[in-house]
């Protein structure tokens, strides 16, 4: 298996890329979906495998430059990491790469430099940094045969073949043979607007060697970093005292929060980056005064945390009027059972009886001062997010 090295992909894809196999990242115009063919050679350099980089829409130097903006050091892996230069060519510049293909507006000319490094290379990971400029160039009938010829030896030989492709208006027989039948896998890239949420996500269309996948992640392109999943904001909530602010401190690698006399009197705000997610937390005051933030923010979120004093069962009435609140917007939420480590708390089982919540809500114990089950519970509510999306 060749890992991509994108959060959550690999996972759905049952580990990876099968040797022999070729996959499409069909990209919406306006969408930052380059970065998921850098990202995927890089994963595979920085495992011990060797790879090779097809230029056809900028100069082999721009993309270096690339690598280097997403803090990926290629010049470690000079031995096993080449570019097909399809570019310098067309501008009448020399080219000091591995394989120049001398004329890539002819399809005979480009299949055969991508032939002979098929045939001559050991088992490597391909990626095609632009399809779309390869077609441009040309042909749409003339690339499909060739890709389609390249997929065959590629199976032959054990190499893995990854394309960046930008669907531009192109045939729709062009467009249906690039999602339906030319690759053993296609992840779409796209995106969204909803409410006043813009992303941008990735979602299986289809992997043949593994079960079907329904999930679409949001994700954002970190400078340096690369692709990490976002959730552009997750709302914080609970009673007065139940510890939000400590919370939302314990779970945040950066947070602030406005005091007045020791108490929030406004919002706390955190960012945390876990696991390849990235997302933004809010926290409210728990006074009802303040339940008009709770609504606005309610209805931008995309997930709840409800924050309960485990040991102070009559704040529960109150916790139990802010659920409601964000349940009327639909959201997936978690109960954070918090001073777990305090005489008297409730388990989490006695907080579902008195919340009389059913079996499928999770209630998630912490001990919030201490960093105890927090990050487990953001693990909890971004699954029951990402299994919506």
């Amino acid at each position: 298996m060749i890992e991509t090295g994108i959060p959550k992909l690999d996972e759905f894809l049952g580990g990876g890329i099968p040797k022999g196999k070729s996959l499409v990242y069909y990209i919406q115009p306006g969408v930052e979906g380059e970065i998921f063919g850098l990202q995927t050679i890089y994963n595979s350099l920085k495992k011990g495998g060797m790879g090779v980089f097809v230029v056809s829409s900028t100069i082999p130097d721009i993309i270096k430059g690339q690598f280097r903006e997403f803090g990926w050091d290629i010049n470690q892996f000079k031995d096993k990491f080449f570019f097909v230069d399809a570019y310098n060519s067309l501008i009448g510049a020399p080219s000091n790469e591995k394989y120049v293909v001398m004329n890539p507006d002819s399809i005979e000319a480009f299949s055969k430099i991508i032939m002979n490094a098929l045939k001559e290379l050991p088992p490597s990971t391909i990626v095609f940094g632009s399809l779309s400029t390869i077609i441009d160039l040309c042909g749409e009938k003339e690339t499909i045969n060739a890709v389609r010829a390249w997929n065959k030896t590629a199976k032959l030989y054990d190499h893995v073949l990854v394309y960046n492709f930008t669907a531009w208006p192109y045939s729709e027989e062009t467009l249906k043979a690039i999602k339906d039948d030319m690759f053993n896998a296609v992840i779409s890239v796209g995106g969204i607007a909803e409410r006043v949420i813009f992303g941008q996500y990735f979602g299986i269309f289809k992997a043949d060697w593994t079960k079907e996948i329904k999930k679409s992640m949001l994700f954002r392109v970190l400078r340096p970093g690369g692709i990490r999943l976002y959730i552009p904001k997750i709302l914080v909530t609970g009673p007065f005292d139940s510890g939000k602010s400590t919370f939302v401190h314990a779970l945040s690698t950066r947070a602030i929060s406005v005091d007045r006399l020791g108490t929030t009197i406004a919002l706390d705000h955190g960012h945390i980056d876990y696991k390849g997610f990235s997302a933004d937390i809010f926290g409210t005051p728990g006074q009802e005064r303040f339940d008009p933030i709770i609504k606005l923010l309610s209805g931008e979120s995309m997930g709840v945390f409800l924050i309960v004093d485990s040991t102070n069962p009559t704040d529960f009435i109150r916790a139990k009027q802010m659920l409601e609140i964000t349940k009327s917007y639909g959201l997936p939420y978690v109960i954070i059972a918090n001073k777990q480590d305090l005489s008297g708390a409730l388990a989490p089982e006695e907080i579902r009886n008195q919340f009389n919540l059913p079996p499928d809500i999770p209630i998630v114990p912490v001990v919030a001062k201490d960093k105890k089950g927090i990050f487990e519970a953001f693990e909890v509510l971004i699954d029951k997010i990402t299994g919506g999306l």
